[in-house]
């Protein structure tokens, strides 16, 4: 790595590689997080299971992807980044295969409720804020908005296949497919990720050669993660940003990503095309997120937000109607909600850095994306119910839609002092009251 990193000296930071790679990593996490989507109706047809037991082991899925975040984070901090993500790549390759031979409700839940959910905490979100804090100062919403953009990438290149594989296959080569795809990411953090920029003799981008990098802490990250909780708890600006983060969840892939699929279904459109639709939004994303994350670097993060959750949430009101307003109908839904799918993330990513510093800021966005999480997870179980009790999905989209509107209003509230300078420097706690 370091006899890399000379010869990009003067033409490239290694930084974009870390980055590179580091897409590369999440993903494939977005691939294995929308699996589940396309297995859902199989799932059903094969072993009988109502949509209510299955969205049950996707909500225990959501919610400790987001819960293990922040212990993600200080794993990393403790154990070091690339340890923490190797151990998890090498569970979910070993994992997510074994599911090809399960057959009951619980094998379901363990493998694809409890250990990928846990397993992909470490390999997510949390993992590009901690990428991007350490080896960059300039450009970081621009290097955020490309690692976000990784989820919409993933879904473009994962549901189309995953979606025929199933269809002309059954689900169990799915499951195979996507373990397989993360071994062979393995090898790469191994000899292409860094832990840090000083490690290949660098520092990070738009830092200035004194600056200062901290130790990493003995603690174990059990302590560093509730140190950093406690110390956020005490602000407001923590539990807005975990309250807006909770609604984007709900409306994301809580209930878009989990169920979108078996909600065309409910129109007669077949997996197949339902992924294509998603796969759209997912081309869609990827230009908004990565527009996102160069606006987050330039414009005020709070009116960005409230641009993008308002967006959303009449988008989601008009969901049910979309259906049949024939060939404009799903396309006109799948522009603007795919332009800011997850364009939220860089500007919570700033907001989160600027309100709590480079040091604390990965751990306290990690509890910040387990509230995402957990609104996923109440999306997923609540739809599913829903659906299960109405035979239809529109009471599920109406709330998620007015959730969005909440998320606009809450937003403007975060960090309205506006003290933090621009190189992460923490706002002192009182000034946010």
């Amino acid at each position: 790595m370091k006899q890399l990193a000379a010869r990009l000296q003067g033409r490239m930071h290694y930084g974009w590689i870390a980055i590179a790679v580091t897409f590369l990593i999440m993903l494939v996490t977005a691939g294995t997080r929308a699996t589940p989507s396309v297995m859902m109706v199989p799932l059903e047809h094969e072993f009988g299971w109502s949509r209510g037991a299955i969205s049950l082991a996707l909500s225990i899925n959501l919610a400790l992807f987001g819960l293990m975040g922040p212990f993600a984070a200080a794993a990393m901090l403790r154990f070091g980044l690339r340890r923490t993500v190797m151990l998890a790549l090498t569970v979910l390759a070993v994992f997510i295969g074994l599911s090809s031979l399960m057959q009951a409700t619980w094998q379901l839940q363990l493998i694809w409720g409890l250990i990928v959910g846990c397993a992909t905490g470490a390999t997510s979100m949390t993992l590009g804020a901690t990428v991007v804090n350490r080896w960059f100062i300039k450009q970081r919403g621009l290097a955020m908005g490309i690692l976000t953009a990784s989820s919409a990438t993933g879904q473009l290149v994962f549901l189309p296949i995953l979606a025929a594989l199933t269809e002309q296959h059954g689900w169990r080569p799915v499951v195979l497919v996507v373990a397989v795809a993360a071994a062979v990411i393995i090898p790469l953090v191994l000899f292409l990720l860094p832990e840090r920029p000083d490690r290949v003799g660098l520092t990070a981008y738009g830092a200035s050669a004194d600056d200062v990098v901290a130790p990493p802490p003995q603690q174990s990250p059990i302590t560093i993660a509730f140190g950093a909780l406690g110390r956020a708890a005490q602000t407001r600006d923590f539990w807005l940003l975990f309250a807006s983060f909770f609604i984007c969840g709900a409306s994301t892939n809580g209930y878009i990503g989990t169920h979108f699929i078996a909600m065309c279904g409910d129109y007669n459109i077949t997996p197949v095309k339902g992924a294509g639709i998603l796969a759209a939004m997912g081309i869609f994303d990827l230009l908004g997120t990565t527009l996102s994350g160069w606006l987050s670097d330039r414009y005020n993060a709070r009116v960005l937000l409230f641009w993008y959750y308002g967006l959303r949430g009449l988008a989601l009101l008009y969901l049910p109607y979309a259906f049949g307003f024939g060939l404009l109908g799903l396309p006109l839904f799948s522009l603007f909600y795919g332009l800011d799918w997850v364009a939220t993330v860089p500007p919570t990513v700033r907001l989160t850095t600027d309100r709590f510093g480079r040091q604390d800021a990965p751990v306290v966005f990690g509890w910040v994306v387990a509230g995402h999480q957990l609104g996923a997870a109440f999306a997923a179980l609540g739809a599913g119910l829903l659906r299960s009790s109405l035979g239809s999905y529109n009471v599920a989209t109406w709330i998620s839609g007015g959730l969005c509107i909440i998320g606009a209003v809450l937003v403007l509230r975060i960090n309205r002092n506006d003290k933090a300078s621009a190189d992460g420097k923490p706002v002192l706690a009182g000034a946010a009251a």
